[in-house]
């Protein structure tokens, strides 16, 4: 069997007339980075915000921010796609949710997307900022209050700067986690890197062919993505702080 002719599908045209098969993966895996990135800055900056209320001294915040970390957490992203897609525009104000039905595509599917991925994945983060506060001795925050910080300075000077370098790891999970929750978009219509997979194998009628090439592509991306906060880590990683339990277990 000729392997290289069944790959040469990548290299022909596809019917919308932009260009080869392989141009039209990459300008979903283009879709794929811009849902996953605008969605990654909502989930960073909502689980930065919730999961540091929820280590203050407020029972009341504490308990707002279990609830909205129960409920996101507990309901499949699936569900929540069709939910900011189908029930948001029929339950806001009537001018709002006109407005949203007449988006045009893809910007129709990919504000939904993005607004349901960064919350879903902001409960995750949540959880990972608010165990990484917890991690710290308390000698850090009485530090801060031994030199006249207030409480939110104390978190934005000392705990919050120490926690984000130790779970910077688990976050590195989520965003390679973001990009391939992003495929869950293909369901309310954004034409992302497997949406566009989908429409390949259609056209074409090679399955093997369409989803093998997006699945590189999600590999080499992710790849990335790992490399580059590995060099993130090393950048501002403490010399004696991070790391050091590794070094110990590992004997070196």
């Amino acid at each position: 069997m000729n392997y290289n002719w069944h790959w040469q599908v990548l290299l022909e045209p596809e019917p919308g007339g932009t260009g080869t098969y392989l141009h039209y993966l990459l300008v979903g895996l283009g879709w794929t980075l811009a849902t996953a990135l605008a969605a990654w800055v909502i989930a960073l900056a909502l689980g930065a915000l919730v999961g540091t209320l929820r280590t203050t001294p407020a029972k009341w915040v504490v308990r707002a921010g279990n609830l909205y970390v129960e409920v996101f957490r507990n309901v499949p992203l699936i569900v929540q796609m069709f939910l900011w897609f189908f029930v948001l525009p029929e339950i806001v104000p009537k001018a709002l949710g006109d407005w949203m039905k007449q988006m045009p595509p893809p910007w129709s599917s990919y504000l939904p997307a993005v607004i349901c991925l960064g919350i879903f994945t902001s409960v995750r983060v949540a959880e990972q900022v608010r165990a990484g506060i917890q991690s710290l001795s308390r000698g850090q925050s009485l530090a801060g209050t031994a030199l006249g910080l207030t409480l939110p300075q104390t978190y934005r000077y000392v705990v919050l700067p120490m926690a984000f370098r130790i779970i910077l790891p688990p976050l590195t999970s989520e965003f390679m986690n973001i990009i391939k929750n992003s495929s869950v978009a293909l369901t309310i219509g954004l034409l992302e890197l497997t949406g566009r997979a989908r429409s390949m194998q259609e056209f074409s009628f090679r399955v093997f062919e369409a989803f093998a090439a997006a699945t590189v592509i999600y590999i080499l991306t992710n790849l990335a993505v790992v490399l580059a906060m590995r060099a993130l880590e090393k950048k501002v990683r403490v010399p004696g702080f991070i790391g050091a339990a590794a070094a110990v277990q590992t004997g070196h």
